[in-house]
């Protein structure tokens, strides 16, 4: 069957997917003959659907986990969904919303029974989206955060933090998203960058018993209803004689005391802050240190509430509030200015809704002293981070780590397993199940007669990231009975054979958004249950954007369906267009053209392969120029190989993706195939066409990784295979021998077949044309190797040294030797000289910029000595040219 004049993915992709799938090759088992290579997929949310995100990221760990498995190593990449508790909540209520179902008229137990359909229904999506891509993770692994073992283990754990002293609950200022109506951690705040408009009101307070008033400036006048004191800097003269004195609340004349406080900015405002503990923080404390009243005049749903003391303004949203606040304000007098402001404005990272501070009664996990091994183990590099440059926001992260809020007020997520048995603070218990709670509540509270039924469970769920922290080892069944020893709270070494294995991974691959959120709480995790780390290496990706530089996002319409990109460009097209320009740690500009690149890439490989398998062969001895050849792409292709390993063992997997595609594009198609390619309708001998095929199956092996499709399509028309020999399995390249002589000379072979091409396109000269080059040279023997490639691909008939300049010849000057192409007739003297004066230009100008690399003392001293010498060469090497070039200039003057 002839084979198509394009390539097509449509008709590879699924084919070699689900033989693959068919043949177990994605699956891993612990084997000790083989080193282990694991990584744990950033699980994504049950909700989701592919994003540009996603493809970045899987197609990364993709490219990792299959060169693993080629070097013979035991892959397995573990992939698995987040139960993800906000989201997949708004996506339920919304779903019974739409059914004409009010989540407030159903039991937990009747919006649960609609959650777990929904999840069935829907919750796989992403997971199948990853396959279109060429995921090769171990799906017969694969996890969910609420599965019956996984949510067994996240209330197990809280159960032993709990009895460590770690968890605890208590009455604390915290995060409040009033449409998701839950408290969320301060990591799952997010600030706009550059910040937001706002507004700066100016309110006078009226002091008690005195004809004077104090102007607070306040970005939230809604809040005015719920001060208790007005505090100014003890440092402040213009307010000491009013320390100790009351100021009155507009509207309801509350008295209020005025306090000192050091927070208090002299320069920011008025010098006078109104403070309201019940919704800011820093109030909250200013409350704390003087005692004062707390006035929660917000409720969850972000509504003002009768303590606010104003009829006409309960029940109304609080930004309604605010707009009406002020215009009330300025009837009574009291608002005397208001200016437009910057400011940084917290949101609510799941529903973006405004964060509402708030003092409510939630469970904590103490993170100073449990954080500490995780802390030291990225200091002292025992885990790597790449980019090196989020070292520094890790470590400022966990020397200011705050008590992490794990509790949310939710029913979707693993129920949080504390047991009330009376009214009191401490009349509960935290057991891993309701039977032993029932034990423990008869113990503490001294009633033997307390019933199942008189205990009453938390209503709350525990916060996403409290289950995904276990991932690494959760995956494994770490936490399982037989494997966990719940009196020292730690996981049994030595009885979890798939654990041991294949802990710690060796790499995960994720967003440095979630560097806090997820991969420092799991490094938490590790050292707090199994002693040691749970990956090696932490490749952190950058965000993906368009060329406008905006964060994708389905508001602003600039984020592509994956999905349709793979369709139009193929998968290996679209893998390779978002490694094209993702370097570590850096935004990626995506842009579609990069898509089409790749696309352009896989036929450029497939009319190679159209190439090579349409020749014929002969028992014909090797030629000469085909066996220089042979010898020079096996030492460019070793040359290339231990380029490739370098910026993997970096992580550069751009860069890594960039040695390939050059060394197919450039090296293979564009030079080797064009120099042992025979000349029409002749045969090419049978030694040169093997040793092809074996470098056209040696570069498909190195492609894999990236364009799995493609290579494993070609590897199997290269030619006839056993059932299991496929790509995907077959043995990474060693490296060998590199003969840097042969390089140089075939590099310096191929300038000059370019400047011949160059000349004849400049002159309109037939390619079919046999043309001789003449060079002035020292050493014409350096010729000798490659001088065959030269005449056939510049299509010369002769190559030769000469003594002195030739007239009527163009001219190039490469490397200090000046190069003569005898032209029949006479050249055109005013065409020849804006030739040399373009390259001149151009040499000055390359000159400058070398000198001004060789004039800089800090590069001198500090780059490596052959980096310094190579930029030496490139100056002598152009100042050899300017002078051959303005010899040439002055002849033909």
């Amino acid at each position: 069957m002839a084979l198509s004049t394009k390539y097509d993915p449509s008709q590879v992709e699924d084919k070699w997917y689900q033989r693959w799938m068919d043949k177990g090759f994605f699956h891993s088992e612990p084997n000790p003959d083989k080193e282990p290579y694991a990584i744990v997929i950033p699980p994504p949310n049950v909700t989701g659907v592919l994003h540009m995100g996603h493809m970045l990221n899987n197609t990364i760990q993709d490219v990792l986990i299959r060169k693993a498995r080629m070097e013979g190593k035991e892959a397995c990449w573990v992939p698995g969904t987040d139960h993800a508790s906000i989201a997949t909540e708004a996506k339920v209520v919304r779903m019974l919303r739409e059914k004409g179902i009010s989540k407030g008229d159903l039991s937990r137990e009747e919006f649960l029974k609609y959650a777990w359909e929904w999840k069935e229904k829907y919750g796989g999506i992403i997971l199948e989206q990853l396959k279109k891509l060429g995921a090769s993770c171990d799906w017969e692994r694969t996890s969910f955060t609420m599965d019956e073992g996984y949510f067994k283990a996240v209330i197990r754990v809280f159960v032993d933090l709990h009895n460590k002293g770690y968890i605890y609950r208590g009455l604390r200022m915290i995060n409040w998203d009033v449409e998701a109506k839950t408290a969320v951690s301060n990591e799952e705040v997010i600030y706009q960058e550059g910040g937001e408009m706002s507004k700066l009101y100016s309110v006078r307070y009226k002091i008690k018993d005195a004809d004077e008033y104090v102007t607070i400036a306040t970005q939230r006048p809604e809040t005015i209803l719920g001060d208790t004191a007005i505090a100014v800097n003890p440092k402040d003269e213009r307010y000491t004689h009013l320390v100790g004195k009351h100021a009155l609340v507009p509207f309801i004349n509350r008295e209020i005391p005025i306090i000192a406080d050091d927070y208090v900015e002299l320069d920011f405002g008025t010098g006078c802050l109104k403070v309201t503990p019940a919704h800011d923080p820093n109030d909250y404390e200013i409350g704390v240190r003087h005692d004062l009243d707390i006035i929660d005049t917000i409720d969850d749903d972000g509504n003002l509430n009768e303590k606010c003391e104003v009829p006409k303004y309960v029940g109304m949203d609080r930004f309604a509030v605010r707009k009406q606040i002020v215009k009330d304000l300025q009837e009574a007098g009291h608002l005397v200015g208001e200016e437009d402001f910057n400011t940084r404005i917290g949101r609510s990272e799941r529903t973006n809704t405004v964060i509402e501070p708030k003092l409510s009664l939630q469970w904590f996990i103490k993170m100073k002293e449990i954080s500490k091994k995780a802390h030291q183990a990225v200091m002292d590099d025992d885990v790597v981070l790449y980019p090196a440059k989020f070292k520094n926001t890790y470590n400022h992260w966990m020397e200011n780590v705050r008590d992490w809020c794990i509790s949310r007020q939710l029913w979707w997520g693993q129920r949080i397993p504390a047991y009330y048995y009376g009214k009191g603070e401490n009349d509960f218990v935290v057991a891993e199940t309701p039977d032993e709670a029932l034990v423990l509540a008869r113990e503490k509270s001294g009633k033997n007669d307390l019933r199942a039924e008189d205990l009453d469970q938390d209503p709350d769920v525990l916060d996403t990231w409290a289950s995904s922290w276990l991932f690494p080892m959760a995956v494994f069944h770490g936490f399982d009975d037989q494997y966990f020893d719940r009196e020292k709270g730690k996981i049994i070494p030595g009885a979890n054979a798939a654990l041991d294995y294949y802990y710690p991974t060796n790499t995960l691959v994720t967003a440095p958004e979630i560097l806090f959120f997820w991969v420092a709480r799991m490094i938490i995790a590790g050292y707090e249950y199994k002693d040691e780390k749970p990956f090696q290496h932490v490749y952190l990706t950058g965000i993906v954007r368009d060329k406008q530089r905006r964060k994708m996002s389905k508001s602003l319409g600039n984020s592509p369906d994956p999905l349709d990109l793979i369709q139009q460009y193929g998968a290996d097209g679209v893998r390779t267009g978002m490694l094209f320009s993702s370097p570590a740690g850096n935004d990626l500009l995506f842009d579609e053209k990069l898509c089409e690149q790749g696309r352009n890439f896989a036929n450029k490989i497939w009319n190679a392969f159209r190439l090579v398998k349409g020749w014929e062969t002969s028992d014909n001895t090797t030629e000469e120029l085909n066996q220089t050849t042979i010898h020079w792409f096996r030492s460019r292709f070793n040359q290339a190989l231990a380029e490739l390993e370098d910026h993997f063992t970096k992580f550069r997997i751009s860069d890594a993706l960039m040695v390939v595609y050059k060394l197919i594009w450039d090296d293979f198609c564009s030079w080797y195939l064009e120099m042992i390619k025979p000349a029409y309708g002749a045969p090419i001998d049978r030694e040169t066409y093997r040793q092809t095929i074996s470098f056209f199956e040696d570069l498909m092996k190195v492609l894999h990784p990236f364009m799995p499709f493609i290579s494993e399509e070609l590897w199997h028309e290269l030619r006839d295979r056993e059932g299991n020999d496929c790509l995907i399995i077959a043995p990474w390249p060693t490296g060998g021998a590199i003969n840097q002589q042969s390089i140089e000379g075939a590099a310096f072979a191929f300038e000059i077949i370019t400047n011949v091409r160059n000349n004849r396109n400049a002159r309109q000269i037939s390619p079919k044309e046999t043309l001789d080059l003449l060079v002035k040279t020292g050493d014409f023997k350096k010729f000798t190797e490659f001088s065959h490639v030269i005449c056939k691909l510049a299509n010369l008939g002769s190559l030769k040294e000469t003594a002195e300049k030739v007239d009527n010849a163009a001219t190039f000057v490469l490397k200090g030797d000046e190069f003569f192409i005898p032209l029949e007739g006479n050249i055109d003297t005013e065409k020849e000289r804006e030739e040399i004066l373009k390259q001149l230009e151009y040499t000055k100008g390359f000159l400058a910029s070398v000198d001004k690399k060789l004039n800089n003392e800090k590069f001198v001293k500090g780059a490596p000595a052959q980096v310094v010498e190579m930029e030496q060469r490139k100056k002598t090497d152009a100042e050899a040219k300017i002078k051959l070039l303005e010899e040439s200039l002055a002849a033909l003057a």
